[in-house]
């Protein structure tokens, strides 16, 4: 990577890659248009940190905490979502691995229709934690240290990722609006980033895929009755581009298949529903990056169609031991 000006620039910018690039999207809850944001899956150097702030204003036919998305026709959903996580990177064998875990909480209100009849109520308190791992396998090897990081360009890089959550969430069996789902749920995926030109902070441009499978347990207890779903197969799809050093912004797709659910055999409508979304980024300092996300379904006019809407806003506290101490003996001279 070029840079004729001060040569801790780069240091600070892998400071600043090191607190964001790893928690941008695991760090915004799979739950709400289960979809994984741009830039989420970028490596960054290995023993890194990060700790975020979210928040999420969610409204439409489904529940937002439920990434099964199960459309309930004529219903009218809406949820306030915070989550609050921990994510790491290290190297596993040589390459780039993350694991992060992640709490979700929140209300969630509204009118829900099931087998015939009407809910009107409302949740509120914590949602069941998520775990998740992802691990590189085609691509550069893991950033050790910092000559690693300065010389790392993605390319085209492939990684294997399991979700999983865990079912000890807030649950009511006798309302259907819940936090806490009361089943095993997770996925399986292969996020995809293929850097597209230089890869210089002011000029990255990126395309990035993330083909999964959700897999769903049975809720023995949904008001009474036994809910089953299929998996679920969904691909995420995002176009990103710099605006300069510190801004960048992205277009996001969602495809969503399958994942058709049943209430005591009586199956419902399989997915089969498109979502778009910007986003934007800005990295305050070296420790601190601020973004701003909207997302919505397409064509979800028939009362069938899934229907989401969701502004989210993330400010994410980002550091590394070695780089922060790069940064004290730097202010030193």
């Amino acid at each position: 990577m070029k840079n004729d000006r001060d040569p801790m620039k780069p240091v600070a910018w892998l400071r600043i890659l090191a607190a964001t690039m790893l928690a941008l999207g695991a760090l915004c809850p799979p739950q709400a248009l289960a979809q994984v944001p741009a830039r989420f899956y970028w490596k960054s150097l290995s023993d890194a940190n990060a700790v975020p702030v979210i928040v999420n204003s969610v409204s439409g036919n489904t529940n937002p905490f439920d990434p099964a998305h199960i459309v309930a026709p004529g219903s009218s959903v809406d949820a306030t979502v915070a989550i609050a996580g921990y994510a790491r990177t290290f190297s596993m064998f040589d390459r780039a691995a993350m694991a992060a875990i992640l709490l979700p909480m929140g209300r969630v209100s509204g009118d829900v229709t099931v087998a015939g009849r009407t809910y009107s109520q409302s949740a509120s308190g914590f949602g069941d934690p998520m775990l998740e791992f992802t691990v590189n396998v085609l691509g550069p090897p893991a950033q050790k240290n910092i000559p690693d990081a300065l010389r790392y360009e993605p390319g085209f890089s492939v990684d294997l990722l399991a979700d999983l959550a865990l079912p000890i969430g807030e649950y009511n069996s006798s309302q259907p609006l819940n936090l806490g789902q009361n089943r095993w749920y997770g996925r399986v995926g292969a996020p995809i980033v293929w850097q597209l030109g230089d890869w210089v902070p002011g000029r990255r441009t990126t395309l990035e895929f993330l083909p999964a499978v959700w897999f769903f347990g049975t809720n023995d207890n949904y008001v009474g009755q036994t809910l089953k779903t299929d998996p679920m197969f969904q691909l995420d799809a995002h176009l990103t581009r710099d605006f300069t050093e510190r801004a960048w912004g992205s277009l996001d797709l969602a495809w969503y298949s399958g994942g058709q659910s049943s209430i005591n055999g009586v199956a419902g409508k399989k997915l089969d529903n498109l979502g778009f979304g910007l986003t934007l980024g800005y990295q305050i300092n070296d420790n601190l990056n601020l973004t701003f996300g909207y997302k919505s379904t397409l064509s979800d006019k028939a009362p069938e169609d899934l229907r989401m809407d969701s502004f989210m806003v993330t400010l994410v506290f980002g550091w590394h031991p070695l780089l922060e101490g790069a940064r004290r003996l730097h202010s030193e001279k």
